[in-house]
């Protein structure tokens, strides 16, 4: 299977989602959430609730995930300059127009590499619900129609392997 044909039977298997009531909040809320990483620097502070050390723990998250960001949208999407499957998304979900390509997914970077530097900081429980949100972010990227799954799948193997490298500096650096 080709990569234009797995995106495609991605969006058709999607579609009877997108008119789902409860379906359409998820994704769009999750895909809000996921706008400038939003879901895990409000993690990282409600965490921090009354502690400095979980503040500072916070603080070096926030910063991880701005580099993240960074690497990702202004030295990895430069090398692709995909085309998006629309330019503000499917009209049913409420989300704010792209500035950057559709390839690889920001979204679903900043939430696997976010997923995995939590690990470091929370109970493996809430560790697995960090991947279970991330999974709803990066899929509610596609259901919106601003990303194509391929999109998607590079954008896990992306932030997955700055998550691994985030990890190991947030052990080393953070937590020692």
């Amino acid at each position: 299977m080709n990569v234009a044909a797995f995106d495609d039977r991605v969006d058709r298997a999607l579609e009877p989602l997108r008119n789902a009531r409860g379906a359409k909040l998820v994704f769009s809320a999750a895909t809000a959430l996921g706008d400038f990483g939003l879901a895990w620097h409000l993690i990282g502070l409600i965490r921090a609730i009354g502690s400095t050390s979980r503040l500072r723990e916070a603080l070096w998250l926030s910063a991880m995930v701005g580099v993240e960001s960074l690497l990702l949208n202004q030295g990895l999407k430069r090398l692709f300059r995909r085309s998006r499957p629309t330019e503000r998304g499917d009209g049913r979900f409420v989300l704010r127009k792209p500035r950057t390509s559709s390839f690889p997914s920001g979204h679903a970077s900043s939430a696997f590499f976010s997923a995995i530097v939590l690990t470091a900081l929370l109970p493996w429980p809430l560790s697995v619900a960090c991947f279970v949100l991330a999974a709803v972010i990066a899929t509610s990227r596609v259901a919106v129609r601003i990303h194509h799954a391929s999109d998607v799948v590079g954008g896990i193997v992306a932030g997955s392997a700055m998550g691994a490298v985030g990890l190991v500096a947030m052990r080393s650096l953070v937590l020692a």
